[in-house]
């Protein structure tokens, strides 16, 4: 079933409550989803010249400092991670391909959950009243946040195959429902260097984003091609440095609500997600379209 949620913050005031807005959304879609829970933060960019990791380590006893200072032996810097839980955020001196590519070979035991200069993505199995508290969602802030409850369907409950997915640097997916012709679409992304390391349906939809990202289109030609080349039922919530975007299949029988006020726009797989915010009550609320792509951006400087 799944429960999806999403807000973009348009003052400084829900960017400065933008952890707290999106635990309340999160929490409310704890029975669409009990078996993991995760979020995507778009937040303090990395300085010019330098990336954000975030890692996730399946040992608690994981010696996060002694990576900080094999990766200042690697790229110079002090990079000093900030823990949260069973995950560490790294901001390193280099480009993400090149810091990705060291982390993987020098520490393969790791996952990286995302690439780029201002996202990080924690995730974790258990009920998202555990992650909330878990990870202190509360006391994010950041511009913008989408958010994810999984109840498993397509593989088995493991961190790893919990939402999000990264699909390149910046650039995340949720996704609400089921696609058929995940198998097969693998094997042509593969053949065209997309790697996977699980086997959810939904790194699929990510893996073929990432590709058509790669290829050349723009984030609504790649989202417009999820309706010819991907078979099922989906709500997809798509995240990128200066916003998100939404996209629901031809059929849409998977649900879905936007909303927007002078302070937030807000997407959530039910109503009562979007109901804990503040003006939720004045905000205009409609059931985005089939097959139409919505999207938010933040005013390029």
């Amino acid at each position: 079933m799944c429960g999806i949620v999403g807000l973009f913050a348009k003052s400084s005031e829900v960017e400065e409550g933008l952890g707290e807005h999106l635990a309340a959304m999160l929490a409310q879609m704890s029975d669409r989803g009990p078996d993991s829970a995760g979020v995507a933060v778009y937040r303090e960019p990395a300085p010019s010249g330098a990336c954000k990791l975030t890692l996730f380590s399946d040992d608690p006893l994981q010696d996060w400092d002694a990576l900080a200072a094999d990766l200042r032996n690697a790229f110079g810097g002090a990079p000093e991670p900030g823990v949260r839980a069973s995950h560490a955020v790294f901001v390193v001196d280099a480009e993400a391909f090149d810091a990705e590519a060291w982390i993987r070979s020098a520490y393969p035991e790791l996952r990286v959950m995302s690439a780029g200069q201002t996202i990080e993505i924690y995730k974790e199995t258990g009920r998202p009243e555990e992650f909330i508290r878990q990870f202190s969602l509360g006391d994010f802030h950041g511009t913008h946040a989408l958010g994810h409850t999984r109840m498993a369907t397509e593989s088995r409950v493991t961190t790893a195959g919990s939402h999000p997915f990264s699909t390149g640097l910046d650039v995340c997916l949720v996704h609400n429902g089921s696609l058929s012709n995940h198998n097969r679409l693998r094997e042509e992304l593969r053949r065209e260097g997309i790697e996977f390391q699980t086997e959810n349906d939904t790194e699929v939809a990510a893996g073929y984003l990432a590709w058509r990202l790669r290829e050349g289109a723009s984030l609504e030609q790649a989202l417009d091609g999820c309706l010819d080349d991907l078979d099922g039922f989906y709500t997809f919530l798509v995240g990128t440095a200066d916003g998100f975007a939404v996209l629901r299949d031809p059929i849409a029988c998977k649900p879905a609500v936007l909303a927007e006020t002078d302070e937030w726009v807000a997407m959530a797989s039910e109503w009562r997600a979007i109901a804990v915010l503040p003006g939720a009550a004045d905000a205009t609320a409609w059931e985005p379209a089939p097959g139409v792509v919505y999207a938010w951006e933040r005013q390029k400087v």
